[in-house]
């Protein structure tokens, strides 16, 4: 599941639909008039404002949109973008407590990415999204060509119907309890995720003093364990425990001063905020692969 919180420079997330004016000032991309001149006449363009339009008359209105950047000249206007929009009227969309479902839409005009949907969910207390796989791990792809607003609009509802088994993966995590030792090698593995680069012998080295116990401290209350016995570490279920990491992994701010050195203080290093759409998919998704594993470690499977 896509998992997450962003701000990409603009506001992420609001409670009022955004309107096609906002939309063209966060995504303009959405509203190119033509593929970009690299693409073939066998590319079916396909404007996404004009899916966004079809999945509106669905009932599904856009809630948060960004755009990627290019530093290719005359790319910038064709980027990907990525736009999640949450179902309205008789579609239900709370899942679980201060839980929503959403449907996470990601295209570009510049021919790197076809159409893509993915299920995400979205927390109230925190403004915290993140994104769910759909079907065989792996998002709904539609490629530039055929009917592409009835095939977005049919891959949306395929998402939205699988809404009752997030609640239940949710509900079920929010019932497991973890160890410290559990929730330590959780934000081990996620602290892997986050900072690890490839060391140029076919495995990962992490370089930085951020520690994997900075992605287990709490920014709210909602996530701090009840007795008040450790206010830097989370309530002991899975589901906060993951809430909690992915935040500090996507949001940014953790700092931290590397050791000492010959030549004195080690240098003080600040987190930025995960801003590009391909990163931000990426470690949300793993961070839920993540909490299916330790769930399935503790015995409980994924609702199917």
């Amino acid at each position: 599941m896509n998992v997450f919180t962003r701000n990409h420079g603009t506001s992420y997330r609001q409670q009022l639909p955004l309107t096609m004016e906002q939309l063209r000032q966060r995504v303009p991309s959405a509203f190119a008039m033509s593929a970009h001149s690299s693409r073939s006449d066998k590319f079916a363009y396909i404007r996404t404002v004009d899916v966004i339009e079809g999945m509106v008359k669905e009932g599904l209105q856009p809630y948060s949109a960004v755009q990627g950047g290019s530093r290719i000249a005359g790319k910038a206007e064709f980027t990907k973008h990525m736009i999640k929009f949450r179902p309205q009227g008789s579609a239900v969309p709370m899942i679980l407590g201060d839980t929503l479902t959403e449907v996470v839409l990601i295209n570009a005009h510049d021919g790197t990415s076809a159409y893509q949907l993915s299920q995400g969910v979205f927390r109230l207390v925190c403004l915290n999204g993140m994104m769910k796989s759909v079907g065989d791990g792996d998002s709904i792809r539609i490629p530039h060509k055929g009917n592409i607003i009835d095939q977005v609009i049919e891959g949306s509802n395929r998402i939205l119907s699988n809404s009752g088994n997030v609640a239940v993966t949710i509900e079920n995590w929010n019932a497991l309890q973890l160890s410290a030792g559990e929730q330590d090698a959780f934000a081990e593995a996620a602290h892997t995720l986050r900072f690890g680069v490839p060391d140029g012998d076919g495995g990962i080295k992490v370089d930085t003093p951020i520690t994997a116990a900075q992605l287990l401290m709490p920014r709210r209350s909602e996530d701090r364990q009840s007795n008040g016995s450790n206010w830097n570490r989370p309530a002991n279920d899975l589901w906060r425990t993951l809430n909690v990491v992915q935040e500090n992994s996507i949001k940014g701010g953790l700092s931290a001063r590397a050791p000492r050195t010959e030549e004195g203080r080690g240098r003080m290093t600040t987190t930025h905020a995960i801003r590009g759409i391909d990163q931000d998919v990426k470690l949300n998704r793993a961070l839920w692969q993540l909490a299916e594993r330790m769930a399935e470690l503790k015995g409980v499977r994924v609702a199917a």
